[in-house]
C-alpha cells in the first residue's frame, strides 16, 4: 500500500512557475514508477509526466516537454513537478500517481488528493 500526499499548488500568473510535491510513504514507496496527471474541468484526466522508480530516466507530455521537468529523492520518499512558463491551459488540478506503466500513460492504482493549479492570463 502507497499513500501519496500532493502540496505546492496555488494560483499563478501566466509565465510564473510553481513546484508540486509528492509524498509517499509505504513500505516500498520508492520501489515504483512515479507521474503526475491533470484534470482541468470539464476533461479527462491526463498524463502530464513520469520518472522511473531509480529517476534515471523521465518523460513528458508534447504539451509540457521542455517547460515541466519531473525528479524525485528517494531519499525523501518525493516526487516533484517544476513547472515553468506556466500558461492558463496549464490550470487543472494535479495529481501524483504511483504504478504506472513505464513508458506508457498508463496509471497505477494508487493516487493523491490532488492539489489545485491556476494559471492567470
Amino acid at each position: 500500500q502507497v499513500q501519496l500526499v500532493e502540496s505546492g499548488g496555488g494560483l499563478v500568473q501566466d509565465g510564473g512557475s510553481l513546484r508540486l510535491s509528492c509524498a509517499a510513504s509505504g513500505r516500498t514507496a520508492s520501489n515504483y514508477h512515479m507521474g503526475w496527471f491533470r484534470q482541468a474541468p470539464g476533461k479527462e484526466r491526463e498524463f502530464v509526466a513520469a520518472i522511473s522508480w531509480s529517476g534515471g530516466s523521465t518523460y513528458y507530455a508534447d504539451s509540457v516537454k521542455g517547460r515541466f521537468t519531473i525528479s524525485r529523492d528517494n531519499a525523501k520518499n518525493t516526487v516533484y513537478l517544476q513547472m515553468n512558463s506556466l500558461k492558463p491551459e496549464d490550470t487543472a488540478v494535479y495529481y501524483c500517481n504511483a504504478g504506472l506503466t513505464y513508458g506508457t500513460r498508463r496509471p497505477g492504482v494508487y493516487w493523491g488528493q490532488g492539489t489545485q493549479v491556476t494559471v492567470s492570463s
